[in-house]
């Protein structure tokens, strides 16, 4: 669960506008003067890639310079991790920081190059979205209620698909199931696009997954939306109970997403970085694309980014020590 008190200073700081470093104006003329690397630790056409491409392109817009996408799905977002934290740091490579990669893989695989929360400098948090509980169209499970009557009859019958080993549709999964007391068989991919192909086809029962990757496919009518993950029901889907509501009480959580560097960024690099992305994610386009995914734009100091990835770590770390989860 995200901070609710960090979250509401983030968003004050937003509304409020930003007091620039003292190197500031230095920093904005000399950064960038070449195109910025933002590395996706997911495959294209998942939740984190559309928030990725959103945001860079809005970014690139108010830093002159195109921020490239790169997406790097291997290994359940290590690769992408290692390879930022080698990368200089100068501000030209960015990673799209979100749960999985950050504070969820240290726990979860066993050997772990580098430590991402000491690897890098927090940039900000740029939002945060609720997730949701998705079936086939073609599912006989109407509603949440035949969902769990089906899964505590039948355990380990149900399949589930996820974004990745350690990604936030998997450890949303490990979760429900720990606190609904049901076995699911987790089938992981590289990305929410290739898992939600399998879940339309029916290859896989059902997936609980972010909101801007099934959005989407819940409006076309090609999934089925039995609940959300959130302690209060999403705009988007209003007659959509949440799974507390739905029996699986003390239930919560939400995918988030925000900007790391490489540790030794200069200061006035990430303060520039984090200026045009403010700017970017509180602009209308932004913002009404957000509000169509349940999010909302954050924009938090480094400092207030940091102590949320802390805070959970320890969360998963708990999680996954619980549910005896271990990678090689």
């Amino acid at each position: 669960m995200i901070n609710k008190h960090v979250l509401m200073s983030a968003l004050a700081l937003a509304a409020v506008g930003l007091a620039g470093a003292p190197d500031a104006a230095h920093a904005q003329a000399a950064y960038p003067n070449r195109p910025v690397k933002l590395i996706v630790p997911y495959a294209a056409g998942g939740g984190t890639d559309a928030i990725a491409r959103l945001v860079a392109q809005a970014v690139s817009e108010r830093l002159g310079q195109t921020m490239v996408v790169e997406n790097m799905p291997a290994a359940g977002g290590n690769v992408a991790t290692q390879t930022a934290a080698s990368a200089p740091a100068d501000g030209y490579t960015v990673l799209m920081a979100n749960q999985g990669p950050m504070v969820v893989n240290p726990h979860l695989f066993k050997h772990m190059k580098v430590d991402p929360l000491t690897a890098f400098e927090p940039v900000t948090l740029i939002t945060s979205a609720p997730l949701a509980l998705v079936v086939p169209a073609k599912s006989p499970k109407k509603t949440v209620g035949d969902f769990f009557e089906f899964a505590r009859k039948n355990p380990g019958k149900l399949s589930y698909g996820s974004a990745g080993n350690g990604s936030a549709s998997h450890l949303a999964t490990v979760l429900l199931a720990q606190v609904s007391r049901v076995d699911f068989v987790h089938v992981p991919y590289r990305g929410a696009g290739p898992a939600l192909n399998d879940l339309v086809s029916g290859q896989t029962d059902f997936m609980v997954t972010t909101m801007p990757s099934v959005a989407g496919l819940i409006e076309a009518g090609t999934v089925r939306a039995l609940a959300v993950t959130t302690t209060e029901r999403t705009r988007m889907l209003p007659n959509t109970p949440t799974l507390a509501e739905a029996g699986a009480k003390e239930y919560e959580t939400g995918a988030w997403y925000g900007f790391v560097v490489p540790k030794g960024t200069p200061g006035a690099i990430i303060e520039r970085l984090r200026a045009a992305t403010i700017e970017a994610i509180n602009s209308d386009l932004v913002k009404s694309r957000f509000a169509n995914e349940g999010a909302v734009p954050i924009g938090s100091t480094p400092e207030e980014f940091r102590q949320m990835m802390q805070a959970e770590s320890r969360r998963w770390a708990e999680v996954v020590k619980s549910a005896n989860l271990s990678i090689q």
